[in-house]
């Protein structure tokens, strides 16, 4: 795991007694799971979200546990983290914990339903939805005031969740269930980045249920407010629709012109609602965003099959465009597409995405 203070490597979890957790019992296990405390007594590292395990119930961890003593058993370590001082030192953690950790387990919200409580269980406790869409401080802690808020992740935006999320379409259950589902949804485009093992791994129907899948759309449209806001859909897909044309036959526009020849053959949509495979980019979060981060990297790094949601590729126009091409792609689609503010630097921010991706491979 890549955080600002090094970098953290996950350790062996398979019952080898030498290397893994082979020796460790289901008590020691679970002061792990909801206290952060290894077997030898040790802080672990808020990288594992303890913070969220927290909440599970006895059953839950009881069951991870067998899961996990059934593996096969591996030999084998995990590299050095690479955290500077002071932060490796894991007696500092408890200091950590004492500033920012709350244990205890998930309590039901008797003013809701049960399906809305198994929403929040599984979004809260086990899947630490959190970790990704929550803003942290400078330690390195959730802003809980701020609860999915929206939090760049691995140098890609988790959108918020909650209702500060500015897709022109609210997402209602039907709306989530469907993207988590099947990783992509006609009013609001195609996962991508980390959200796409989520979905094809963590979220897999033999993995998990619709009614498991069902009950996080339910917990999470009813933070957005979703239901309430549905009225404006007609009114945001007709307006989308509207101007999916755009750029077709403008060439007084060159920014239309470079629009349309890499960009409009893959996403017009004529109506009455966007087709799933030609994601509409009026209705794209990546669009809508405060930062272009998103948008500047799809665009640069495409999507494969794999990377996506199933059958959905975008070539990667990095070799293709100049950083001037992008920036103005971008200022041109924020321009036409949404009522938003331009972004700023938009050809600096395409230079220093590209400059990240070079070092990355």
């Amino acid at each position: 795991m890549n955080t600002p203070f090094g970098i953290i490597y996950g350790t062996n979890i398979t019952p080898d007694p030498n290397t893994g957790i082979g020796t460790w019992s289901l008590e020691a296990f679970e002061r792990a799971m909801r206290e952060g405390v290894a077997r030898d007594g040790s802080h672990l590292f808020p990288a594992f979200p303890y913070y969220a395990y927290t909440k599970l119930s006895e059953n839950d961890v009881k069951a991870l546990y067998a899961y996990l003593m059934t593996r096969p058993a591996v030999t084998g370590g995990a590299p050095a983290n690479t955290l500077a001082f002071p932060f490796k030192i894991r007696a500092l953690q408890e200091g950590w914990k004492i500033l920012f950790f709350k244990g205890g387990r998930f309590r039901a919200n008797p003013s809701k339903s049960v399906e809305w409580n198994r929403g929040a269980y599984l979004a809260e406790a086990l899947s630490d939805c959190a970790a990704c869409h929550t803003p942290r401080n400078s330690l390195g802690a959730e802003k809980t005031g701020y609860a999915y808020a929206g939090a760049v992740i691995d140098g890609w935006i988790a959108p918020a969740l909650s209702a500060t999320n500015p897709s022109p379409v609210p997402w209602t259950q039907d709306e989530l269930f469907t993207y988590l589902r099947t990783g992509s949804s006609p009013l609001h485009g195609a996962t991508g980045a980390t959200m796409t093992p989520v979905i094809r791994e963590g979220l897999a129907l033999p993995v998990v249920p619709d009614s498991d899948v069902r009950a996080i759309a339910v917990y999470f449209s009813d933070i957005d407010h979703g239901g309430p806001r549905a009225q404006s859909t007609d009114a945001a897909t007709r307006a989308a629709i509207g101007s999916s044309s755009l750029g077709s036959a403008q060439e007084y526009d060159p920014d239309a012109d470079l629009y349309a020849a890499a960009c409009i053959a893959c996403h017009y949509n004529a109506g009455p609602v966007p087709l799933s495979a030609r994601p509409e980019l009026a209705l794209n979060s990546a669009l809508t965003l405060p930062e272009p981060t998103n948008f500047l990297q799809v665009v640069l790094k495409g999507s494969s099959n794999s990377e996506g949601a199933p059958g959905l590729v975008m070539p990667a126009y990095a070799s293709s465009l100049t950083d001037g091409d992008i920036a103005r792609l971008a200022a041109y689609l924020r321009r036409t597409r949404t009522k938003y503010p331009p972004w700023s630097d938009l050809e600096e921010k395409v230079s220093a995405i590209r400059r990240e991706l070079a070092a990355s491979r």
